[in-house]
C-alpha cells in the first residue's frame, strides 16, 4: 500500500546526497596533492600517483563484495557501518607517515566508501515510481559534486593547515557526524533476500547473464569513466609543471569546474522520469568525445582546460545517470546487486583509465593523454550503438512474441 511506502523528504534525501559525496569524494583528495605527498612522503611522483589507483581499486572491490549486502541485511545499518569504517581508513591516511601507510589508509578509505552505492539504490527503493530518476539523479549529484570539491577542499585545506594531511583528518570527523545523522533519520526496511552470502555473490552473475543491457550499460560506463580517469590521474602533473606552475590550492580550485556538470545528474534524472533517457545519452557519449578536443587545448591554455573540465563531467554524468536508472529498472528486487555489477564495471573503468593516463603521461605527456581519453570515449560510443541494436532487437522480438506489429 502506498500509506506503508517510507517517505523519502527532501532534507533526508540530500542528506543521503551529502553522505555519498563525503564517502567517495575522500577517494579524490589526493590527486591535487600528489606532488606535496611525494615531497613529504620522500617518495617519487609515480608512487604518489599509485595511490589514485589503489584507491578505484580499492572501491571496485567493496562494490563487487560488500554492495550486494544491501539486498541481504538493512539497508541503514549496512550503510552507516561503512561509512565509520570508511572514516577510520582516512583518520589513517591523515597520520599517515610513509607511501606504505598512506596505501593502506587509502585502501580501507576506498573500500568502504562504498557506503555511498548502498544508499544510492537505497534512495531508489524509497522514492515513488515517478520520481525515482529524481532522487537518484539527486544522490548521485551529491556523489558527483563530493568527488569534485575535494579536490578544491583538498587544495585549500592543505594551504591552510600547512599539510596534504589536513583534509583526511578533517573529513574523517565529518564521516563519523554526518554517519550518526543517517541513523537517525533513515527508515529501518527489511531485507530484500534470504539467502546466503555466496547464493547472493553467485547471483550476480545471473544477473549479469539474464540483463544483456545491464552487459552493455555496465561497459559503456566503465569507457566514459576510464576517459575521465586518464585526466583525473594527469591533470595534476599539467597542471603544476610549465606554463602553469599551479600550487595545491589552485589545482583544487581548476577542479570547481566541473561542479556544474554534476549537477546535470539532477536534470538527467529528471529527463529519464520524462521519457528522454535514450536522447540523454547519446548527447552524453557525443559530447565526451567532444571534450577532449578542449582538453587538448588546454595544454597551453588555461581557459580551454577549464572549459574541458567542464564539459568532461556534464558528459560523463548525462551517461552515467541514464545508465542508473537502466540497470535498475531491469530487477527492482535485486537493486543492490544490479548497482554492484553496473558500479562494479564503472570503477574498474576509472582505475583502469587512471593506470592508462599514468603510463601514457610516462610516455608521451599531455598529448598522449588526450589521444588515450579521446580513444576511450570513441569506444564507448561503439558500445552505445551496439546497445541501441540491442533495444531495437528486443522491442521487435516483444512485440512478436505478444502479437504486435514487428520491427521493420
Amino acid at each position: 500500500m502506498a500509506s506503508s511506502r517510507p517517505v523519502l523528504t527532501t532534507p533526508v534525501l540530500l542528506l543521503m546526497a551529502v553522505a555519498t559525496g563525503l564517502c567517495v569524494g575522500g577517494n579524490y583528495f589526493n590527486q591535487p596533492l600528489l606532488d606535496s605527498i611525494a615531497e613529504a612522503l620522500d617518495t617519487s611522483r609515480s608512487a604518489a600517483a599509485s595511490t589514485v589507483t589503489v584507491a578505484q581499486v580499492a572501491y571496485a572491490l567493496g562494490l563487487l563484495f560488500l554492495v550486494p549486502l544491501g539486498d541481504m541485511f538493512p539497508q541503514r545499518r549496512l550503510a552507516v557501518m561503512l561509512m565509520l569504517a570508511a572514516a577510520a581508513g582516512q583518520g589513517l591516511s591523515g597520520f599517515a607517515p610513509n607511501i606504505g601507510v598512506l596505501v593502506v589508509g587509502t585502501a580501507v578509505a576506498g573500500l568502504f566508501s562504498v557506503a555511498a552505492q548502498v544508499l544510492v539504490p537505497f534512495a531508489a527503493t524509497l522514492a515513488t515510481p515517478e520520481s525515482r530518476g529524481r532522487a537518484v539523479g539527486t544522490v548521485m549529484s551529491g556523489l558527483l559534486v563530493g568527488i569534485l570539491v575535494a579536490r578544491s577542499v583538498a587544495g585549500i585545506l592543505a594551504e591552510l593547515g600547512d599539510s596534504w594531511t589536513t583534509v583526511y583528518r578533517v573529513s574523517a570527523v565529518a564521516m563519523v557526524i554526518v554517519a550518526l545523522a543517517l541513523w537517525r533519520v533513515l527508515p529501518a526496511t527489511p531485507p530484500v533476500v534470504r539467502q546466503g552470502y555466496g547464493s547472493t555473490l553467485r547471483s550476480l552473475g545471473t544477473l549479469i547473464v539474464t540483463h544483456p543491457r545491464l552487459r552493455t550499460r555496465t561497459l559503456l560506463g566503465g569507457l566514459g569513466f576510464a576517459s575521465v580517469g586518464a585526466l583525473f590521474s594527469t591533470m595534476a602533473f599539467l597542471l603544476s609543471d610549465p606554463p602553469f606552475g599551479l600550487d595545491d590550492l589552485q589545482i583544487g580550485l581548476v577542479g570547481l569546474a566541473g561542479v556544474a556538470g554534476a549537477f546535470a545528474a539532477t536534470a538527467a534524472g529528471r529527463l529519464v522520469d520524462r521519457g528522454y533517457g535514450p536522447p540523454t545519452t547519446a548527447v552524453g557519449v557525443f559530447t565526451l568525445i567532444a571534450s577532449w578536443a578542449a582538453l587538448a587545448a588546454g595544454a597551453s591554455s588555461l581557459v580551454w582546460f577549464v572549459v574541458g573540465m567542464l564539459v568532461v563531467d556534464l558528459a560523463l554524468n548525462l551517461v552515467h545517470i541514464t545508465n542508473q536508472n537502466i540497470v535498475y529498472a531491469l530487477d527492482p528486487d535485486a537493486r543492490s546487486r544490479v548497482n554492484s555489477v553496473y558500479m562494479t564495471g564503472y570503477f574498474i573503468g576509472a582505475a583502469s583509465g587512471s593506470a592508462l593516463g599514468t603510463m601514457a603521461w610516462s610516455a608521451g605527456g599531455w598529448t598522449a593523454v588526450c589521444v588515450l581519453g579521446v580513444g576511450l570515449a570513441a569506444l564507448a560510443g561503439v558500445v552505445w550503438a551496439l546497445d541501441l541494436r540491442l533495444t531495437a532487437r528486443m522491442r521487435a522480438r516483444s512485440a512478436t512474441a505478444t502479437g504486435g506489429p514487428a520491427a521493420a
